[in-house]
């Protein structure tokens, strides 16, 4: 038994775990910023903004990561119907 691994293989999640990475990276990263610019407009660049912008993120995230898995599905569908696909040689 060859218990060699690829070196580009070494610390990642098998494939079949994209479905839910994709939507928590695109969750947190986007909360993150809209989280910020919503905390900043609200409260102003003070020391309250640097206080509650971790409390707002983090129900945002809450909110979003289920969300986003809810959604994708449909929004992969919508795009679908929108966007040609590859051209037929």
């Amino acid at each position: 038994m060859n218990s060699y691994r690829e070196p580009a293989s070494r610390g990642r999640l098998p494939a079949r775990y994209a479905p839910i990475i994709m939507p928590l990276v695109l969750s947190v990263l986007m909360t993150f910023v809209v989280s910020a610019i919503s905390t900043l407009k609200a409260l102003g660049p003070t020391a309250a903004f640097l206080r509650e912008w971790p409390t707002a993120w983090a129900f945002s995230w809450l909110v979003a990561f289920p969300t986003l898995l809810l959604v994708l599905p449909v929004v992969r569908r919508i795009v679908a119907l929108v966007v040609a696909g590859p051209a037929q040689s």
